[in-house]
């Protein structure tokens, strides 16, 4: 026998259901699809905290365990303070089970719609997991515009992230700015770090590149999980801090060579930043164009005019006071009668 039960919970198609005829029907609709749409959404969101926090007790649960077992080996002292910290995150991941049996519950409580009942529930067969609309359809000038007005509405923020030191205070941060937590903001934090490394601010470069490298490791465990990356914000600065040897020293790792590739990068941009400069400046001197000369001097550093002024007369491109230079010449050119 088959159970038609289950069938009594779908909700009606918006255009099979009856209104009164002095009632806006399409408007009706659009209002209970929005408000559907809503629900759904919103359930999916709960559901991406609630993964991110079984994770988050996982890893906090499995490194106690570790350390615990560690210091018995050792023979610490600190064994019962331990035993209890496990204690304590065992009843945690029983007390999240229970809240996941309850979600799923809910889930399945949930009344199939025409949004639902139409989605495939039968095959796991993923041939292309689609992109967001935004990330899919946007043209790369569309993709730059909004980096742009991204850069705008929230550089001061994205500055006092670059500057924070402590992982609490980046976690802290990220929560009370959790849109912070994106693509974007590792693309600013990596042009940063490049201008500081051609200003020669080495330094700070390497402070903020350590925040770059956190926003990255935090965006590649969102992308890992399947979820949005603010729900990984708590996850992932607690599970840096706890991390056994083997993950911080793969954290260690890629700062380095993040700091290199960005030393490489800022070399190549001064690079060719002298050889532009060069190339005007040779242009001037061939053509003894001293308004151009001029022109082009105004346009870089002092420092940096005297070094390019110094080599051009050191290889016999320019002479200060060519006029003089001639006339001393032919003056010792002419022989006593």
């Amino acid at each position: 026998m088959v159970d038609y039960s289950k069938w009594k919970a779908i909700e009606v198609s918006d255009d099979e259901d009856e209104t009164h005829p002095n009632i806006d029907t399409a408007s009706l609709f659009r209002w209970r699809h929005q408000a559907r749409m809503e629900r759904m959404a919103e359930l999916e969101k709960e559901k991406a905290a609630f993964e991110a926090k079984k994770q988050e007790t996982q890893i906090k649960l499995s490194e106690a365990k570790k350390k615990l077992l560690e210091s018995q080996k050792e023979g610490a002292m600190n064994l019962e303070e331990l035993r209890k910290v496990v204690s304590d995150l065992e009843k945690e991941e029983k007390k999240i089970k229970k809240e996941g049996e309850e979600l799923s519950k809910k889930e399945r409580l949930v009344p199939w719609n025409v949004d639902t009942i139409s989605k495939d529930g039968f095959t796991k067969t993923i041939l292309n997991k689609p992109q967001a609309r935004s990330q899919k359809e946007m043209s790369e000038e569309d993709k730059t515009e909004h980096y742009k007005k991204y850069v705008k509405e929230n550089e001061s923020l994205l500055k006092k992230y670059g500057m924070l030191q402590k992982y609490d205070d980046s976690k802290r941060f990220l929560q009370e700015h959790p849109h912070l937590a994106c693509e974007d903001t590792a693309n600013y934090l990596v042009i940063w770090c490049i201008n500081l490394e051609v200003e020669e601010k080495h330094q700070l470069m390497e402070h903020v590149s350590h925040q770059c490298i956190c926003m990255q490791y935090l965006l590649e465990l969102a992308k890992q999980l399947d979820v949005d990356p603010r729900a990984c914000i708590s996850s992932f600065f607690t599970r840096i801090q706890i991390a056994d040897r083997e993950y911080k020293d793969s954290f260690n790792d890629e700062l380095r060579a993040f700091k290199e590739r960005i030393k490489k990068r800022a070399q190549k941009q001064i690079e060719d930043a002298v050889r532009e400069v060069e190339e005007p400046l040779r242009k001037c001197f061939e053509t003894q164009d001293i308004p151009m000369l001029q022109q082009v001097i105004t346009q870089i550093p002092e420092e940096e005019a005297r070094y390019h002024m110094k080599r051009c007369i050191d290889s016999g491109l320019w002479i200060p006071d060519a006029k003089a230079a001639e006339e001393t010449k032919n003056a010792s050119d002419v022989k006593p009668s």
